[in-house]
């Protein structure tokens, strides 16, 4: 079974790679972006019986290790 994990801050987290991807659009002239937020994407291929032996897994994973959810949020597509 194959997913994919999003990661991105919280609202409120300060982003300073963020601001530095849209200071560098903004200096290549590339109108319109008001705001950059970034953050990680993990596509995953896991062994699990089912979809929900696999979300229940992945969410482990996430808790322990692709996430810091004190700053960040996470979510799993199953693809």
């Amino acid at each position: 079974m194959k997913a994919r994990v999003t990661v991105t801050l919280k609202n409120g987290v300060l982003d300073p790679q963020g601001k530095a991807i849209e200071g560098a659009l903004k200096s290549l002239d590339i109108a319109g972006v008001n705001s950059v937020r970034q953050g990680k994407v993990f596509d995953i291929e896991i062994d699990a019986a089912d979809a929900d032996a696999a979300r229940a897994t992945l969410e482990q994973a996430c808790e322990r290790l692709l996430a810091n959810t004190v700053i960040e949020n996470y979510r799993i597509e199953l693809v």
